[in-house]
Order: C-alpha cells, then structure tokens, then sequence
C-alpha cells in the first residue's frame, strides 16, 4: 500500500488535486490529508506536483496535484484523526459560486 502524507505549510489555502480523476480538497493551514493507494508493486504509485497561477495566489491559495500512477486511482484520502476527507472537502463557498458560473458558460456556449 501506498501512503503519501500532504501537509499545508502555506498562509492560505492548499488545495489537493488527486488525479486522474480531477477531486479536489481543501487543506487549511497546518492541515494534513494521507492519501493511501492499494498499489503495492515496486513502481512508484504517486506523482507530486506543486503550482501557483496568479489568480490564486492573489486569493491566497496554492495548489498540489497528486496523480495516482498505480492501482485504484480512487485513493482513500484521510484527516489527521483518520477520517475520511470526501471530494470538496472545506471547498470555499465563493470557489463553489466561481465554478457554477465557468460550468453555466460553458454549458450555454456548448448548447447548439
């Protein structure tokens, strides 16, 4: 099995993008999610990449993506005290507002 600790050491926010299937989580600072995949071969089963645009780091936010390469890409995401942290964990209200109207764009220009 493998195990894979992410902790936010940022002022701001650290979002968790676990790959490839686009979930998405959110660390407050000092916060810590363990990701845990049922890989258990030699090859290594995660990728960690860590990146900042503007726009986020304007709002205080940072993001890393960690990209399942091995076993089960629906990897079991836990909290300090072992509980399970679900897609859209502690996802801010206004990123939730930002999003539905990117989708609604979006949506209204893919509708013939």
């Amino acid at each position: 099995m493998g195990i894979l600790d992410i902790t936010n050491s940022y002022a701001g926010w650290l979002t968790l993008w676990l790959e490839p299937l686009g979930e998405d989580r959110w660390l407050r600072p000092g916060e810590t999610f363990r990701i845990r995949s049922d890989y258990d071969g030699e090859e290594r089963d995660f990728v960690v990449d860590f990146w900042v645009d503007d726009e986020d780091r304007a709002a205080g936010i940072a993001n890393v993506t960690v990209s399942i390469e091995r076993g089960n890409p629906d990897a079991e995401v836990t909290d300090d005290n072992g509980g399970l942290v679900e897609c859209g964990h502690q996802r801010p209200p206004e990123i939730d507002q930002k999003w539905a109207k990117a989708r609604e764009k979006w949506e209204r220009r893919a509708t013939p």
